[in-house]
């Protein structure tokens, strides 16, 4: 009855309209008194995967959109500004500013997820005055970059963790370095080309100390490969140069993505959230420098869409971990809570907590 009622309402609104013969000719004079106006912002932003705040001023920073580019405020976000818009990629996967220098950026192009619906990248890139102007600097084939760490000592000393392509084998993938700024690369940890690093992280006390993790993936149009046995964590105490599989205390089966974070309080202290088979997955810490670890609790996330984590800048015991719902442990990885979705949308991706002031924080999350 209800369908019957809207067909005959659809039909009268049809014989209502004015008529027009094939000659004639539309005026503007016809269509003069109507003006385009802003209706918008009328949807979310899409999702951003990464953040950069400048440490020298907390009102300037940059948001790395998953399928949006780049965007800058210089006023804690009440401006921005698209700084991305006129090169090779929108898809980004993560952001780094320069510790030295907060005019110097780095970015990784193509998102570092393994969903159905990423978009791939053609490389890495870097500024020298704060966005303005960028140029592309290698690693053109490795589509997907997970991370990128710049040595705190020396600039031209950087990491990029490079996942590879998700829908085929090959490319450029596994960690790479630079000791020249950007000019040439070397690939210091590679496993297969079916496994690429999807995350490294540097000891702030000793620089030359890095971990890294590596994903074994592959996405076809039926199904998600995530995981295998080259997944797993490898340390370096010499910047590089040689790699050793940590693996006491850590799940001898097959893994999936990994991710790590250290203490900033505490640098012998570092997590991992493991993605892994029912019996394995879960989240793990060391308190050794990774020498040996230990499962906390079966915690863990999605490794396709999150797994990634963050060590609060004070307390010890307190990680964040980006999920749906953004979650926090305050007893090192026993138990989690909810942060608390009030007002912002769901589905996180990255962190950044104020130094100065720990009640301060953004959140990239789906929804800007």
């Amino acid at each position: 009855m209800k369908t019957t009622r809207f067909l005959w309402l659809g039909l009268c609104c049809l014989l209502a309209l004015p008529s027009f013969s094939q000659n004639t000719q539309l005026k503007s004079s016809t269509v003069a008194g109507l003006k385009f106006r802003n209706i918008g912002p009328a949807l979310f932003s899409g999702r951003v995967i990464d953040l950069a705040v400048n440490p020298n001023n907390f009102s300037e920073y940059y948001v790395a959109a998953a399928s949006g580019g780049i965007w800058k405020t210089t006023n804690a976000g009440t401006t921005w500004k698209p700084i991305f818009d006129h090169y090779g990629s929108y898809s980004i996967g993560c952001i780094t500013i320069d510790p030295n220098n907060p005019n110097v950026l780095w970015v990784g192009t193509g998102e570092n997820n393994a969903q159905r619906s990423i978009a791939y990248g053609d490389g890495l890139y870097k500024s020298t005055d704060g966005g303005k102007t960028w140029k592309n600097v290698g690693l053109k084939t490795s589509e997907h970059i997970g991370k990128i760490v710049v040595d705190p000592r020396n600039s031209n000393v950087v990491y990029v963790a490079a996942q590879g392509p998700l829908w085929s084998t090959g490319g450029e993938r596994g960690l790479y370095k630079t000791e020249d700024g950007g000019k040439t690369w070397k690939a210091i940890l590679k496993i297969s080309d079916k496994t690429g690093v999807s995350d490294l992280v540097m000891d702030p006390k000793n620089p030359d100390i890095l971990y890294a993790t590596a994903w074994q993936r592959f996405r076809s149009v039926f199904s998600l490969v995530s995981g295998g046995p080259e997944s797993g964590i490898h340390k370096s105490t010499d910047g590089g140069k040689t790699w050793r599989k940590i693996q006491n205390g850590i799940p001898g089966k097959e893994l999936g993505r990994v991710a790590l974070a250290i203490s900033p309080v505490d640098n012998h202290y570092v997590y991992a959230i493991i993605e892994g088979k029912p019996n394995n997955r879960g989240f793990y810490r060391s308190t050794n420098k990774g020498e040996s670890w230990k499962k906390m609790s079966g915690y863990s996330t999605s490794g396709n869409y999150y797994q990634e984590i963050y060590c609060h800048p004070t307390e010890l015991n307190t990680v964040y971990s980006m999920n749906t719902f953004a979650m926090v442990t305050y007893d090192g990885g026993r138990t989690f809570k909810r942060v608390g979705e009030d007002l912002k949308h769901v589905d996180n991706h990255a962190i950044w907590i104020n130094t100065t002031n720990v009640n301060h924080m953004h959140v990239g999350c789906d929804g800007g």
